[in-house]
């Protein structure tokens, strides 16, 4: 990732963005909280979590005991599984309408509402909107995922204010699970501060406003978290389920394909097929952001996982992070025409915000990057290097590669 220091046992090294800490050792931080997995008492952790979850379940048939934030991707499956069919409680399913829907990706919620029989609430912002904001965070600190982070994790919340359902029950917390921000016997629970700072990059949606831009009150409101007299009247918690379950995303996933109908696809810039199917954009264009500004991309992140999990070795996982991390972004044309702007000036904006730290500039508007973590160099992968992760389906799942705006689901 850097120049700096990188841990012995992963491909992390001490300058991640959300702060990582390498010992004496030369180990990282989330490699020794990754150790709790295989030390702590799971069965013990899971009865804490029905100890913990029983004052919020309602005798009523008729209204919801929690809220679950819920995609066509992620972990969404495992953790309705867990909620529904392992903790028994009825869920309120919420979802943010990112705009960047795969097909694939509308089947899958759609199929997950069906096989899991729960109610499901989208919210649909008005896409001119959306498209303002797109503008306004890829000019100013380069995100073109921002709409999308900052709703996936307000509109739950504005839920449970609107509803009066105090508990939110996400997955795994993304800083304990990469850089070992915390224990698992920390029980973090999901706060203003973390959202702000590392989901959104330190910028809440008031924060986009300026005399130099023209967004408004109207195109921000949706985005705007509660206020903490609006938490405090309903006593909203969000808890991760990842404090108390082993957390496995390839097992997971693997486990949804089987019982339950969930579908992979193949993309060019990681191995992993079960992550964010449901976007055309999170594995293209937004990862390539990721690798232009912070050195390294998301196939690192399923690297570091595989290797802390023991499915990997380093040296595996360094040729097939050199194989994926640098492939072109698809559907850049797609993201183009939906936003009204020529690739050359995205070019551009995305050259504004190229760190230096690790890319050089071998002649006017082409850049090498530096020898870092993403194995430039490393020898190309071969046939044995294959992780096997299964692949049941592509992105397009048959119908035309576009953006799905608003999807009622598809034949399942």
């Amino acid at each position: 990732m850097s120049r700096g220091r990188t841990c012995r046992r992963c491909l992390y090294g001490d300058r991640h963005p959300l702060g990582l800490t390498i010992d004496e050792e030369g180990i990282c931080s989330g490699c020794r909280i990754h150790e709790e997995k295989d030390r702590l008492d799971w069965n013990a952790r899971w009865r804490r979590l029905e100890e913990l979850v029983a004052p919020y379940r309602v005798r009523d048939a008729s209204a919801y005991d929690c809220i679950v934030p819920v995609s066509g991707a992620g972990d969404s499956y495992f953790i309705v599984h867990l909620v529904k069919e392992r903790l028994g409680m009825n869920p309120l399913l919420v979802s943010y309408n990112k705009l960047f829907n795969t097909p694939l990706g509308i089947r899958n919620l759609a199929n997950l509402r069906i096989r899991f029989n729960c109610d499901l609430l989208l919210q649909h912002v008005n896409p001119v909107s959306v498209k303002k904001v797109t503008r306004a965070t890829l000019r100013q600190f380069g995100s073109m995922y921002w709409h999308c982070l900052a709703g996936q994790t307000v509109f739950p919340v504005q839920t449970a204010v609107r509803y009066r359902i105090p508990l939110i029950v996400w997955g795994a917390h993304q800083g304990l699970e990469q850089v070992g921000m915390f224990s698992h016997e920390h029980e973090v629970e999901m706060t203003r501060r973390y959202r702000k700072d590392h989901d959104l990059m330190g910028r809440e949606a008031d924060d986009l406003l300026s005399i130099f831009d023209t967004l408004n009150e109207g195109d921000i409101w949706q985005f705007r978290y509660p206020g903490d007299d609006e938490l405090d009247a309903v006593g909203v918690r969000g808890i991760y389920l990842g404090n108390f379950v082993r957390w496995d995303p390839r097992r997971q996933h693997e486990q949804m394909i089987d019982t339950h109908g969930y579908r992979s696809a193949r993309f060019e810039r990681t191995f992993d097929t079960y992550d964010h199917v449901d976007c055309w954009n999170y594995m293209g264009i937004h990862d390539h952001l990721k690798l232009v500004k912070h050195g390294y991309s998301r196939v690192t992140d399923h690297a570091c996982r595989e290797i802390r999990h023991g499915r990997m070795t380093r040296e595996q996982a360094l040729r097939l992070v050199g194989a994926h991390s640098c492939a072109e972004p698809g559907q850049v044309e797609l993201f183009c025409e939906w936003l009204g702007i020529d690739r050359r000036a995205l070019q551009f904006i995305v050259d504004c915000h190229r760190n230096p730290e690790f890319w050089t500039e071998t002649e006017p508007g082409r850049w090498a990057p530096r020898e870092t973590v993403t194995a430039r160099g490393a020898a190309a992968p071969g046939p044995e290097d294959d992780p096997g992760f299964r692949v049941n389906e592509a992105l397009e799942f048959g119908a035309e590669r576009r953006y799905v705006t608003v999807g009622k689901g598809f034949p399942v």
